[in-house]
């Protein structure tokens, strides 16, 4: 570029802005700045950000006060131009900003949104003669503070516009801005220590030791020697620092003076926070049986005329890993990278020891347990795949925002699991849907797979939009668990429920234990007990906060909000009565735990639920390999337990009560029960012997049940799709919930009337509500919920643009303004 020409740049900032905003680059950045860097702005008075910079233009905007960028944080683009295309579509289809897009896929280590600190740059000479009142007043508050915040130098100077200022005192070298707040990624350095060249020399370190041995001053010197020469193979080899001094023995001063002499040499090596691991295994020992051989033969991956989209509709254990990792080897063998989706974090631990196995270091992992720098790394490594980066990419739904380079494959494994939405914050995408477009726009194939598609999936592939595999037979012949309803109404009768175990399933969980084999149980509801009761007055705990019930925790011994975490302990008696008899009413994951250490006091029992695992980064990794190398007997667990998990030595998995999940009023809880119980049945009998799946219910005859027992999906398909082309719900429609919330519940029921007004007038009788839902109050703000349903055909941009547009001018006013509006499209 030329750099007397003056260049501008339109940037997103990390924030809910619906536009770009214009800078102006310095002319010392002409030939520097690229689209795709991080540049770091003023924003807002003294905030500075790190904006990423979406294009590169000399065209002057309208107004004459244009900012400067302040910096340039990256000597190339750590963002790719497909990656910014993939962001406007997302904040283009999911209602929300790119802004909003650019804060969930930056590894927040590439993020700067918070306020700069400034100090005095360590090589100013002091010479202030030549400053300005202000630079002097600056300097002086500098020196009195040491460092200090933008805001506290705009305050004590007094000038609105300080950043120029600022500027140039950086320029002129008299101060520096934080560092650490504007790269926040730093790389981990480890310091080696080495014996110097000299001393390999037979005679030279037999010098040495001699002269150590010689001198009563020198004997720690000597013992130091020793152990290093002892752990480094004669000197031949480098030793990490950190492990060399771990022995407490070890006179750390005399190492200090052996460096500073020279016999040894301490040097810094940047390092990988990341495990690599080298394959033990090749792809061609994977022996396919008849039905995968066919299914691989379909998705035909090397064929660019083949189906772009393949649902792969395999009951548990039918071997649909095995077949992934084939499709993978193709796809990695072309040079192209991989992106491997999973619903939960739990589930990579399994899937990465196998794919390490056959792929070694091109397998690498993306997920919020990662630390900041964790995954900044992972970013350059999938950046970069030709210089030793990654060309396997595992993770949860946060992986799709990865910089890929030459994206071949997606897999979207447990393609109809709710947890690939994201709810909170925007944008509140689906990772399954996102997935397909990213695939679309790279001209990468993308494999579905899942044991319980979603309706609409099945829809898709049944419609000829998706290639349709089916494998129906688990790998080697294994036969599917027995299914069993162990009837509740009948066993309270007879008398024989203790606590909440049918007579069935304890006989079952006894015989299992005396067998040396393992249990699952499945309660898709955390807590000890659901809620506490007085009996004499019907008073129940309630969160101060939130319109729900405290849950009770044995652990902590407190009632506690599962929605804002509010917190009391257990009251000692009912404050409306004072009746001092108060009654625990239903059970959760933690107080199954309780009563079955109780029931088998000789069984090792954990919970997998998300109280168990907040505990630590990698508690959730600890329990699924604890479980799998059968140091637990008895594993209890939520939903987290049902998706994919892979134990050979479980005999008996149980379902503790299927009425919960039936009951729940949504037109997805049909099908969300029967993918529930299902999934979590295939836990069972996954290699040796048939397993067998106990299903507690006080309705046994109830119809999803019925399906569960058949493992009949297509039933199960053929029932739902009836429905909702009855009552027109997905997939003959797109829906789209707008949510309000307001902490005035008057002017939250004037402002959603309004709206569902003005929406009605362009889109009639599609529009549904107000009306609050279940939970009306959360976190003192009170919720009303307006659903748009648009049949198909309806075009979808203009319906969101009218949405946005009306919500747009009832939000303006000033009576609404702290009302939050929060479109949902497509919602789970």
């Amino acid at each position: 570029m030329d750099e007397r020409v003056t260049y501008y740049v339109d940037v997103v900032l990390p924030l809910h802005l619906p536009q770009y905003y214009t800078y102006r680059v310095p002319f010392e950045y002409n030939d520097a700045i690229l689209v795709g860097q991080r540049v770091v702005v003023q924003f807002g008075g003294s905030k500075v950000y790190s904006a990423v910079v979406r294009n590169v233009h000399r065209q002057a905007p309208d107004h004459g006060n244009v900012k400067y960028i302040l910096g340039i944080l990256d000597p190339q683009p750590v963002v790719t131009e497909l990656q910014l295309q993939f962001w406007e579509w997302i904040a283009q289809y999911y209602m929300c900003c790119v802004g909003d897009v650019m804060a969930v896929a930056l590894p927040s280590a590439y993020r700067l949104q918070s306020e700069s600190f400034v100090e005095v740059h360590p090589d100013f000479s002091g010479e202030i003669s030549n400053l300005s009142q202000n630079e002097i007043k600056i300097l002086e508050l500098l020196s009195t503070k040491g460092i200090a915040k933008v805001s506290d130098i705009t305050k004590a100077v007094n000038i609105q516009k300080i950043m120029p200022l600022l500027k140039t005192m950086i320029e002129k070298k008299i101060i520096i801005m934080d560092e650490e707040l504007k790269q926040r990624y730093t790389p981990k350095i480890e310091t080696y220590l080495k014996l110097s060249p000299e001393y390999l020399e037979a005679d030279k370190g037999r010098e040495l030791f001699d002269s150590l041995e010689g001198k009563a001053s020198s004997h720690k010197q000597l013992e130091v020697m020793l152990k290093f020469m002892q752990q480094t193979d004669f000197g031949k080899q480098s030793i990490r620092k950190s492990i060399f001094t771990r022995d407490k023995d070890l006179s750390l001063s005399s190492l200090k003076t052996l460096i500073k002499n020279g016999v040894i040499v301490a040097y810094d090596q940047q390092e990988s926070r990341l495990i690599d691991v080298d394959k033990t295994q090749s792809v061609n020992t994977i022996k396919f049986s008849d039905q995968q051989q066919k299914a691989f033969e379909k998705i035909d991956i090397n064929n660019p005329e083949a189906p772009q989209i393949t649902l792969v509709h395999g009951v548990t254990s039918s071997g649909k890993t095995e077949l992934y990792i084939k499709l993978i080897n193709e796809v990695v063998k072309q040079g192209k990278q991989v992106l491997y989706l999973l619903p939960e974090i739990a589930l990579t631990a399994q899937i990465i020891n196998r794919l390490r196995k056959y792929f070694g270091a091109k397998v690498g992992v993306y997920h919020s347990k990662f630390s900041p720098n964790e995954r900044a790394e992972v970013w350059t490594k999938t950046l970069n795949p030709e210089n030793g980066g990654y060309q396997i990419l595992i993770g949860a739904r946060s992986a799709m925002f990865l910089p890929f380079s030459d994206l071949g494959l997606v897999i979207v494994d447990e393609e109809h699991d709710s947890s690939f939405k994201q709810y909170e914050p925007a944008p509140r995408y689906n990772a399954r849907d996102a997935a397909i477009y990213l695939a679309h726009k790279c001209g990468a194939k993308v494999v579905l797979g899942t044991a319980t598609p979603s309706v609409e999936s099945y829809f898709n592939a049944l419609s000829g939009k998706y290639a349709l595999v089916e494998m129906d037979k688990r790998y080697g012949d294994v036969l599917m668990p027995e299914i069993v309803v162990a009837d509740m109404r009948q066993n309270d009768r007879k008398g024989s429920v203790k606590s909440f175990f049918s007579k069935m399933l304890l006989d079952a969980i006894g015989e299992a234990l005396q067998n040396n084999e393992q249990v699952i149980l499945f309660q898709n509801r955390r807590g000890f007990s659901l809620r506490l009761e007085c009996p004499t007055c019907g008073w129940i705990p309630s969160c101060t906060h939130c319109d729900v019930s405290l849950v009770y925790h044995k652990q902590t011994n407190s009632l506690r909000c599962h929605y804002c975490g509010y917190s009391i302990p257990v009251p000692a008696e009912c404050p409306q009565c004072h009746n001092t008899y108060l009654k625990m009413k239903g059970f959760g994951t933690e107080k199954i735990e309780d009563e079955l250490s109780i029931v088998f006091p000789e069984a090792r029992i954990e919970r997998l639920d998300l109280d168990s695992v907040s505990s630590g980064k990698n508690k959730h990794v600890d329990i699924i390999n604890r479980f799998e190398d059968r140091n637990i007997d008895i594993l209890v667990g939520t939903q987290m337990i049902t998706k994919g998990l892979d134990f050979d030595n479980v005999s008996v998995v149980g379902i503790m009560s299927a009425d919960n999940m039936i009951s729940f009023p949504d037109f997805r809880a049909f099908e969300r029960s029967f993918q529930q119980m299902t999934q979590v049945s295939g836990r069972a009998g996954r290699h040796n012997k048939q397993g067998r799946v106990i299903i507690q219910t006080y309705n046994p005859a109830h119809q999803v049940i019925d399906y569960v027992l058949h493992n009949d999906y297509r039933a199960m398909y053929h029932n739902q799709i009836t429905e909702r082309r009855v009552f027109g719900y997905p997939p003959y429609s797109k829906l789209i919930y707008l949510t309000l919330k307001h902490i005035d519940a008057q002017v939250l029921d004037k402002a959603a009337a309004e709206l569902s007004f003005e929406l009605r007038k362009v889109l009639a009788q599609r529009v549904v509500g107000p009306e609050y839902p279940m939970v009306s109050r959360v976190r003192n703000m009170y919720i009303k919920n307006i659903m748009i349903r648009l049949e198909k055909g309806f075009p979808l941009g203009e319906a969101k643009q009218k949405i946005s547009e009306i919500a747009g001018q009832i939000l303006n006013r000033k009576e609404y303004s702290r009302l939050r509006f929060i479109p949902d499209v497509d919602p789970q």
